[in-house]
């Protein structure tokens, strides 16, 4: 069974995700089937643009298929790993490098591997109900699909934040931070799709239409404490930040920040802060190389298979990490998954 649907038509090529129940999770077969249909158009002359959709109203796409991930990991399936990894940054990589326009529309969650599917793309369009998001260190991951390379690259300590805390922002707010290209009201997104499938510029199919509002994002106190190549130290400027929760305030939001670290492993903040600095100074190419061999060694540890259990098994939100504080995280075991 195939997870996506192709067609051709006045000069697009549209796929559409239609995994529904997994709100379009990125198997094995997916990447593959995607890869393959992307490769054949990017040689046909009777396809000039190439949009990407979903079938599901919840969802774009909510990352990798996390779950199967961690059998192969618990199974010691290194092999599984490596080909699902390798397979879907081949992918992302040619969505970068893709030599015609490549359109997607978010209208719902895109989370890891569904930013690798998009944000490497040329135009990304969302609605004020796309739920963006980087959630991986919170599952004893990292983020990865090339937002290594992204990442540091967004407005002064974005790409920390996002990556650390996994914080979840809106399609307005992704567009403010140049996550997204174009934002529109979800009830206008069909006539969009509808003018883009006819072939029509993307200039016109947009042209009109107002941009949703978006809640303002706390960039200045982004920039203050999200900065630099050390978990510790964001963590250490946090905490002198915090004090009682007395409503919206400097205080409380470092507070708000500070639980959402203490949920995520431990080992992960200290990987995450590394690759995303060293991305700052890499080519895309690099990161996903690096990114590769980061996968490999950190799903070998117990955190992936106890975050994914704590999350997306068992969802009880308990994990139990090792260790269990950034001041235990031994920088050998960083470095050795970071490849420094």
């Amino acid at each position: 069974m195939s997870y996506i649907r192709s067609a051709v038509a006045n000069g697009v090529g549209e796929i559409i995700l239609d995994r529904p129940k997994a709100l379009n999770a990125l198997d094995q077969s997916m990447v593959e089937d995607i890869y393959e249909v992307l490769v054949a158009w990017g040689d046909d002359d009777s396809v000039r643009t190439v949009l990407v959709s979903s079938a599901s109203d919840r969802a774009f796409c909510a990352g990798g298929d996390i779950r199967a991930i961690r059998e192969a990991a618990v199974a010691g399936d290194h092999t599984a790993i490596t080909d699902y990894f390798s397979a879907e940054y081949r992918l992302d990589q040619l969505i970068a490098n893709y030599p015609k326009p490549y359109v997607t529309l978010i209208d719902g969650a895109a989370m890891g591997g569904g930013l690798g599917i998009s944000v490497h793309g040329e135009i990304r369009v969302v609605t004020e109900r796309a739920l963006i998001a980087m959630p991986e260190t919170a599952i004893g991951f990292f983020p990865d699909i090339g937002s290594t390379y992204f990442l540091p690259r967004l407005p002064e300590g974005v790409g920390n934040w996002l990556g650390l805390t996994g914080a979840r922002v809106s399609g307005a707010q992704a567009l403010q931070v140049g996550l997204a290209t174009h934002a529109v009201h979800s009830d206008d997104l069909p006539d969009v799709a509808t003018a883009l499938r006819s072939g029509a510029p993307l200039i016109e199919a947009l042209g009109g239409l107002s941009v949703p509002a978006a809640d303002s994002l706390p960039l200045d106190k982004v920039a203050e404490y999200f900065v630099g190549d050390s978990a510790a130290g964001i963590v250490g400027g946090l905490r002198g930040a915090a004090g009682p929760d007395d409503g919206a305030t400097e205080e409380n939001w470092a507070s708000q920040m500070l639980d959402l670290l203490h949920a995520a492993s431990p080992t992960s903040l200290a990987v995450t802060t590394a690759l995303i600095a060293a991305g700052a100074q890499s080519t895309l190419d690099e990161c996903f190389d690096r990114e590769l061999r980061a996968a490999q060694e950190i799903t070998a540890t117990p955190d992936f298979a106890e975050g994914v259990r704590a999350v997306l098994v068992d969802k009880d939100r308990r994990p139990a990490f090792v260790p269990a504080t950034l001041d235990e995280v031994d920088a050998a075991t960083v470095a050795r998954i970071v490849g420094e």
